[in-house]
């Protein structure tokens, strides 16, 4: 059953970043490379990517102990609370500034609806909450924290910012140093939330 649905859901995962990746260059102005910059610019691409390939592995391993690339213990987990903040981000503040049709549309939920769901059902199934150590949460912090810096000086040079609130142009370094650190606070909130859940679901299955 693992496996099975590691291939269904690797196969949404990739069919989604494809597409939007294929759409975005068909309704580009800037040419392929700005534009493959500018895709990969965004934490939801970067998000649904890799968890796409953690689905990938999955499908492919037979030994699901095996501490390997993109299967050591609470790594499912972590990429659990990335694809969550994923979609409560886009639900709360970017759906109602975004009025996508047709395949756009499917992609679009596929990217910030369905796959959420996916990995948090797949999470709920498969991970082994018992070997989670909450100091690791710390560690979780280090993907989003980076992908901010590097949004931030990336955007100094080419005066592109792929989310409104982390926009320095339009709402200041100021409110994007808040924004940022409000969203690192989000990260940490579900890490704490899922791990502690976990390990709830654990002790009562005891």
């Amino acid at each position: 059953m693992r496996k099975n649905l590691s291939i269904v859901f690797a196969l949404i995962g990739w069919f989604a970043v494809i597409t939007q990746y294929i759409l975005l260059l068909n309704a580009s102005t800037t040419g392929f490379t700005d534009t493959t910059i500018r895709f990969f610019s965004f934490f939801t691409i970067l998000t649904n990517s890799l968890v796409s390939l953690y689905f990938t592995q999955q499908a492919i391993l037979n030994d699901y102990k095996n501490k390997q690339f993109l299967n050591f213990p609470g790594f499912l987990t972590a990429i659990t609370v990335y694809i969550f903040v994923v979609g409560l981000v886009y639900q709360i503040i970017l759906r109602q500034t975004y009025n996508p049709e047709g395949m756009d549309l499917i992609v679009n939920e596929l990217l910030h609806s369905l796959m959420p769901l996916l990995v948090l059902l797949f999470w709920y199934l498969y991970e082994d909450k018992t070997v989670i150590k909450w100091k690791s949460l710390f560690l979780w912090l280090i993907y989003p924290f980076i992908y901010i810096i590097i949004i931030m000086i990336s955007g100094s040079f080419s005066n592109y910012y792929p989310y409104p609130f982390i926009n320095v142009l339009n709402i200041g370094l100021k409110a994007v140093l808040i924004n940022s650190f409000l969203l690192l606070i989000l990260f940490m909130v579900l890490s704490v939330i899922l791990v502690g859940f976990g390990k709830w679901l654990e002790k009562k299955k005891a």
